[in-house]
């Protein structure tokens, strides 16, 4: 069950209004990597396991936390909110200080959510949970969490240069601290699990299933050569099975494809019309 407390993890306060920053904190919010995904991709991560042991309780722990930085990014939005400016807009057509504050700020925070943050990111997009991943598979799991902390610690650290105002930065400091934990926390996880299965996910998949002649090959689809000198080109493959090796001329594989004409019902455009005067007869387009 989950159980809330009144106080807050850590202070939410800024110095004074600032409504056109309140639209820029809902990124960390309710964006692709804010706050709300994290928090219910761990839980749902968490939920997913088979099992009670140490990995459960680390994703629960953290998908837990992650509500209190809701709640924390919540509070400083609403307070941001606070006493902002209600002008009309003949104000805002004389005064262009109001008039900016104006375009930058977002309406719905006052006419929806009545001075609240609201689950979307800064440019009023909804939160959705397409955002969040969880498959069942805890290393693939844990490197997604890795790269959603990164993601995220990148925008805090920005929305970090965008403000002096020391209550907000007080507060982006704490999440950048948090998610300085949160990124060492899961690349322990995953060296760990990386220790016990290898590299590769998922790692009880048959490998003579797969076309293991081109397991370890770098093709050149791009003009120039520069990625032919990368670790990931020559030697010994990550996971210890294979050796990379660089192919500067890529060839097909597979042949033309020929689709055959889809029935007249659905009515596409007729194979003829395909055709120009100059083709050569096509057995397929007859």
């Amino acid at each position: 069950m989950f159980y809330h407390v009144k106080e807050l993890q850590y202070h939410a306060k800024p110095e004074r209004p600032d409504p056109v920053y309140a639209k820029k904190l809902q990124e960390i919010l309710g964006g692709q990597f804010g706050e709300i995904s994290v928090m219910m991709q761990y839980l749902f991560q968490g939920w997913s396991v088979r099992g009670n042991g140490k990995y459960k309780d680390l994703l629960m722990d953290t998908g837990t936390e992650e509500i209190a930085h809701v709640e924390m990014i919540a509070t400083m939005i609403a307070r941001l909110l606070d006493g902002a400016p209600d002008v009309e807009l003949e104000d805002a057509a004389k005064d262009p200080v109001i008039a900016a504050i104006l375009g930058g700020s977002n309406p719905q925070q006052a006419i929806v959510s009545g001075l609240g943050a609201m689950p979307v990111d800064s440019v009023g997009n909804r939160w959705t949970a397409s955002y969040i991943i969880a498959s069942g598979n805890l290393l693939a799991d844990f490197r997604a969490n890795l790269n959603a902390e990164s993601q995220g610690r990148l925008q805090v650290a920005r929305l970090y240069e965008m403000t002096n105002d020391s209550g907000v930065r007080d507060m982006l400091s704490w999440l950048l601290a948090r998610d300085t934990m949160h990124q060492n926390q899961w690349y322990a996880a995953i060296c760990e699990l990386e220790e016990k299965e290898n590299i590769v996910v998922p790692s009880t998949f048959p490998r003579e299933l797969e076309k293991q002649q081109v397991s370890y090959t770098l093709f050149n689809f791009s003009q120039g050569d520069a990625s032919a000198k990368g670790r990931w080109a020559h030697g010994r493959s990550m996971d210890g099975y294979g050796y990379f090796n660089y192919v500067d001329k890529p060839i097909a594989f597979g042949s033309v494809p020929h689709l055959k004409p889809a029935p007249k019902y659905i009515y596409n455009t007729p194979l003829w019309a395909l055709r120009t005067s100059d083709d050569p007869p096509d057995p397929h387009t007859i």
